[in-house]
């Protein structure tokens, strides 16, 4: 099983203890789902570090450190267009073609109103977790 958090979930599973995200990431770290991610998904992580939660380049060296262990992170080879209201959104799609993913997990509506890309699942942590964990 392969799998790619949206920048919104990575946020939610890493820092919002107890959530639903972070349960989630636990179990398929437990699991040994595989959890991909690319440098344009760090890169609007750390921004988000910054902007919205006013972190400091040690505490977002301290975070990076823990969340690139259980990353694996991959370069996408093609451009897509599949986002059209919001094309910032297609790295999310970029990395999960790239590394064959099962899922995208997303709170993005933008993201979730495809439902489906190439055969890659897209869909909130809960749904998501009822589809791969209750098997």
């Amino acid at each position: 099983m392969k799998i790619v958090l949206d920048t919104n979930v990575l946020i939610s599973s890493t820092l919002w203890d107890n959530s639903v995200a972070q349960k989630f990431l636990f179990k398929c770290i437990k699991e040994n789902v595989q959890i991909f991610s690319s440098q344009d998904i760090i890169e609007e992580y750390k921004e988000i570090l910054v902007r919205d939660f006013n972190y400091g380049e040690q505490k977002i060296g301290e975070i990076l450190q823990r969340v690139l262990r259980f990353l694996a992170l991959v370069t996408p080879s093609q451009k897509i267009d599949a986002v059209k209201e919001d094309a910032d959104d297609n790295k999310i799609i970029e990395c999960a073609v790239e590394c064959k993913a099962n899922f995208i997990l997303s709170y993005d509506n933008h993201l979730l109103k495809l439902k489906e890309y190439q055969g890659i699942k897209i869909a909130k942590p809960e749904e998501a977790f009822r589809l791969i964990f209750s098997e």
